[in-house]
């Protein structure tokens, strides 16, 4: 069968009854799916859909993201240092999903914005207990974030774990102890609800792997699997806070946050700081 008229003829074995079987859209739940699109200007602002579909996508990547990483996490536990890294490199696809996806909301001019922003009232993405928990499981813990939670125990419990749980960088770096890499006891036993900060006595033990690859294929790999974790989230950072800069400029955040500059200052943070020192080291 061809295409006739711009026409393409169905194939016979084509299923068209659904009333006894599954289909695309029961399956996805679409129905609910689509109408969580809720917004709420009044009259309704053309461009608030834009905005709802931008965040609502963005918390379904973070959740496969979160997943991906706490598979990656039991893998290393586990001594699978393969299926981590797997778990990881599509961890790095999302974070590109994630990052693209700015160019979208960075349509909205800050016209149309100011149209409906008022209606948001208190919400933020500094609300979003997701991203906390993916900056948690990669090292940067912070306590006091639990308390923006408390009218949510749901998302609060979420965090409370993570933040009593070994991060991704903790359980590599007791994957290369196990593997007999130097790496210290007291780095080893640290209070792991505790944000991550550099340890230059692990510097030397990363320089052995970069300076030995190919003995150290694997966990060498795993080193820039890691970089290339941080760096895709640095990007996000980056292109969030030159859209904020963008649509809103200077103003402060709908959350209450100074907007533009509580956004820069996280550029600072970082999840895995030995693995940038040692390059400095390496060659020298």
């Amino acid at each position: 069968m061809g295409v006739d008229d711009n026409t393409r003829a169905f194939d016979e074995g084509i299923v068209t009854d659904f009333s006894e079987r599954m289909s695309y859209g029961s399956y996805l739940a679409l129905d609910e799916l689509l109408a969580l699109q809720r917004p709420v200007s009044v009259p309704e602002h053309h461009d608030e859909l834009l905005f709802i579909i931008q965040h609502q996508t963005s918390e379904l990547w973070l959740k496969l993201m979160l997943h991906e990483l706490r598979s990656a996490r039991e893998s290393l536990r586990g001594d699978d240092i393969g299926t981590a890294l797997k778990r990881i490199a599509r961890v790095k696809h999302i974070q590109e999903t994630l990052t693209q996806q700015w160019s979208v909301l960075a349509t909205l001019t800050p016209t149309e914005y100011s149209e409906f922003r008022g209606f948001l009232a208190n919400s933020s993405g500094f609300q979003s207990h997701q991203y906390r928990a993916v900056e948690f499981i990669l090292g940067n813990k912070n306590e006091r974030m639990l308390s923006v939670f408390d009218s949510d125990p749901a998302a609060r419990a979420v965090l409370a774990a993570l933040l009593e749980e070994p991060s991704l960088y903790d359980e590599f770096l007791r994957y290369l102890a196990r593997l007999g890499f130097a790496v210290p006891a007291a780095v080893l036993t640290r209070d792991v609800t505790k944000a991550w900060v550099l340890h230059p006595e692990l510097v030397p033990i990363f320089r052995e792997i970069y300076e030995s690859a190919g003995e150290n294929w694997r966990v060498y790999e795993a080193c820039e699997e890691l970089v290339d974790l941080e760096d895709n989230f640095q990007f996000w950072r980056f292109r969030h806070l030159r859209t904020v800069q963008r649509t809103i400029g200077m103003k402060a955040g709908t959350g209450g946050s100074s907007g533009a500059g509580f956004l820069e200052r996280a550029l600072s943070l970082t999840f895995f700081p030995e693995l940038f020192a040692v390059r400095t080291e390496i060659g020298a």
